[in-house]
């Protein structure tokens, strides 16, 4: 805990982070949250949680915080602008949905996005301040449940089971299935993917 450091006296402080970014398709969520006077046990790093306690927090923070939100930067985006850049947009629209806008923002990582607030990048603080580790349960959750919609969209990536992230059986559908247009076509596997085929094609009428 930050315990009272400055950040803490002011009066709305609001956590923030991001995830997705490993995966080879679907969005990088964030969520932003300003926590209430009743802060929900177990609020850590959402990697170390089960996916019930995760759902479970997620659940009892946006109940009980003073406000939270989501922003996300889409595939496309993310070929755009690379990756990091699509992460910080995403942590830059979740803090702006906030219906409280904050006086001071708590972002995880060491970088932060291009604002006017009051910030501090604090890395591994998803387990270090309650408001930034709700935040990574949040937007965990949020992407998650994306990502079974998706399976259904896109029926035999597995993309419920896992998540995108570059999993044998994702890159062996990827082959087998082709490329989505959820996928980001700037990650390798995905463009290497994508020159496969192109090849094969050019080969084929060939």
């Amino acid at each position: 805990m930050s315990g009272a450091s400055v950040e803490t006296a002011k009066r709305l402080i609001a956590g923030v982070d991001e995830v997705g970014r490993g995966p080879l398709a679907g969005d990088v969520v964030a969520a932003a949250v300003i926590l209430g006077a009743r802060v929900p046990v177990g609020i850590t790093d959402s990697k170390k949680l089960s996916e019930q306690r995760r759902q479970q927090l997620a659940e009892d923070i946006k109940v009980q915080a003073r406000c939270w939100a989501i922003g996300r930067a889409s595939a496309q985006e993310i070929d755009e602008i690379n990756i990091l850049q699509a992460s910080l947009l995403a942590m830059h629209r979740a803090v702006a949905a906030l219906q409280l806008q904050p006086d001071f923002v708590l972002v995880d990582g060491n970088r932060l996005p291009k604002w006017t607030y009051d910030a501090r990048a604090i890395v591994g603080g998803d387990a270090l301040e309650p408001a930034i580790g709700a935040a990574s349960i949040v937007a965990k959750v949020q992407r998650d449940a994306e990502l079974v919609v998706l399976d259904r969209e896109y029926p035999g990536y597995g993309f419920a089971k896992h998540k995108g992230y570059p999993t044998r059986e994702h890159l062996q559908a990827i082959q087998r299935l082709g490329v989505t247009s959820s996928h980001r076509k700037t990650f390798a596997p995905v463009k290497r993917a994508i020159e496969n085929k192109r090849l094969e094609n050019h080969h084929g009428l060939g």
